[in-house]
């Protein structure tokens, strides 16, 4: 162990005098940036909105008796005829079976009717028996037919209302709220589970009286999705032919595609009416940084070194672009990575 602290020596004496190496600065040149330009873009009126679904619906029971199975949870896709819910129906069988065991004495006693009117109008045609007899025997006959006929009927409702007991999806969707537990009782009308139709969702959305004409005309809109950052084109727009005589708007509906994802009844979104075209200065949205209360974008110079600037923006034109009101002049290049362009600016810090 002598030999050790010599050798530490001689090996850490050569870097004693030197400066740190310098860290490397990230090359401002490779910073992908793009132009700020005119463009023409949607002349639009933007209204608040709501996405709902076209077929949402509560299944409820049909018939009294205890949850035996539950299938599905809420956030669960059925598709339409898979089972849902079961409830018990043993009480329902046993009604079943005694429409039945009805049918079937009915049915004895109509051959016995039929067979007695058959004697009577033999003998009533050998003059053995009055007319007032035969009209008894055709009497008994006809209502030995009608008691059959009654507990057929009754039997098939009580097959139906068996059927009641296992609860299907009338269509394919997604369970949004499950109304009640495993051994719970159900009762006709109770809610067992709510669903909706994922491809049929619409946004709805509420606009002055005074801009119906001007939207009419327009024939096109885009729904924004503020929360996940989407735009959506509309599949049909529709207006509802009535008003509300308080606050003197209309409600307009436009449904979505049926291939939309991550979008589901009760979202805020935005509605954009297209009333015609105008240029407009945009910059990409991905260029723009915000810090506190400050919107800004980071100008690239021309010897390529990255500047913070304030700016003030417009409407969002799409996905991509957003409008610049003040900040920037045509011509002027952006940084499409703020974060990187901080490093290089030597101005990066928690925004």
């Amino acid at each position: 162990m002598k030999w050790f602290a010599p050798l530490l020596a001689l090996v850490l004496l050569p870097a004693c005098g030197r400066d740190p190496a310098p860290v490397k600065a990230p090359a401002v040149a490779e910073l992908k940036t793009a132009q700020v330009e005119w463009r023409e873009v949607d002349l639009a009126y933007t209204s608040e909105a709501l996405i709902e679904a076209v077929r949402q619906s509560t299944v409820a029971a049909q018939i009294s008796g205890r949850i035996v199975d539950i299938r599905f949870d809420i956030g669960d896709y059925v598709k339409k005829g898979e089972v849902i819910v079961r409830i018990d129906e043993r009480a329902a069988t046993q009604a079943v079976a005694a429409s039945r065991a009805q049918v079937q004495e009915a049915e004895a006693a109509l051959r016995n009717a039929r067979a007695n009117y058959e004697r009577s109008r033999q003998l009533h045609a050998q003059n053995f028996i009055s007319q007032a007899a035969l009209d008894k025997a055709e009497a008994d006959y006809k209502s030995a037919q009608a008691r059959v006929t009654a507990l057929l009927a009754g039997a098939g409702q009580a097959a139906t209302e068996r059927s009641f007991a296992t609860v299907v999806a009338p269509y394919s969707g997604i369970v949004s709220a499950r109304h009640i537990e495993l051994g719970e009782m159900a009762a006709p009308g109770r809610p067992l589970m709510t669903g909706f139709d994922p491809s049929t969702l619409r946004v709805v959305a509420t606009v002055p009286q005074a801009q119906v004409s001007a939207i009419q005309a327009g024939g096109t809109a885009h729904v924004e999705i503020p929360s996940i950052n989407k735009w959506i084109d509309v599949k049909r727009m529709s207006v509802v032919p009535a008003a509300d005589p308080r606050t003197h708007t209309t409600r307009i509906r436009l449904e979505l595609p049926e291939d939309v994802r991550g979008v589901y009844p009760g979202i805020f979104a935005r509605a954009h009416f297209v009333l015609g075209k105008e240029l407009r200065l945009m910059v990409p949205r991905q260029a723009v940084v915000r810090r506190s209360e400050v919107t800004a974008v980071y100008v690239v110079d021309e010897n390529g070194r990255p500047l913070l600037r304030q700016v003030r923006l417009g409407t969002a034109a799409d996905e991509r672009s957003i409008e610049v009101l003040s900040g920037l002049l045509r011509g002027e290049r952006v940084a499409l990575e703020p974060v990187r362009a901080g490093m290089a600016a030597g101005t990066a810090g928690p925004l």
